[in-house]
């Protein structure tokens, strides 16, 4: 199934029909600020396991991110310092993802992470479904296609290529080739472990 939805005024209803997937145990594609994505919902861990087997990874140690619609958000699954508090305000929402020690707070099949990777991306459909779920999504970048790019910008393509996976891929229009830029938070400073579309001010 695919849903047009508008990539600047998304419509409550349509995304209330995704929150009902995630809160069904669903998985979905949804545009972010860089790359469309699998979600689901980050309290379910079948869900979360159902795109690992999508994308042929191991649950227990893929490399995940928490996407969450504030900073506070941020900092139940972290820790997180005023310096650090200070460059994730300059910072988000936008195309980064960064990587923490992870809290107590972390949930079910991610309780036993010791980092976890975060984000708040600069979409407002996906700020609408966080907004509307109520917590976090999980969430997993969809492969790269080197040999044919629409197959991971152009939603239609994404829905022929994985109607069959997942219960609903979101149209909020073209998506982009070029990653979040990870930002490495567990030691004394920050470490760009990958340059991607984020760049770092200061």
């Amino acid at each position: 199934m695919i849903l047009r939805i508008h990539s600047e005024n998304p419509n409550k209803r349509e995304v209330s029909q995704i929150v009902d997937i995630l809160r069904g145990g669903g998985v979905v594609i949804y545009p972010t600020d860089t790359l469309y994505a699998f979600a689901c919902d980050i309290n379910n861990a079948d869900a979360v396991r159902r795109i690992a087997r999508i994308k042929g990874i191991d649950p227990e140690t893929a490399l995940f991110s928490i996407v969450c619609g504030s900073i506070s958000q941020i900092s139940t699954f972290t820790t997180i310092n005023n310096a650090t508090y200070k460059m994730l305000k300059g910072c988000l929402p936008g195309p980064f993802t960064f990587i923490f020690k992870g809290s107590k707070e972390l949930p079910g099949i991610l309780k036993r992470r010791k980092q976890v990777g975060v984000r708040i991306p600069d979409n407002s459909i996906a700020q609408a479904i966080i907004e509307e779920l109520g917590h976090p999504i999980l969430s997993s970048s969809i492969p790269i296609n080197e040999d044919d790019e629409e197959y991971c910008t152009n939603p239609e393509l994404i829905e022929e290529n994985y109607r069959d996976l997942v219960d609903c891929v979101i149209d909020g229009g073209t998506g982009g080739t070029e990653p979040s830029t990870i930002i490495d938070c567990t030691g004394d400073e920050p470490v760009e472990r990958r340059k991607g579309k984020g760049i770092l001010i200061g």
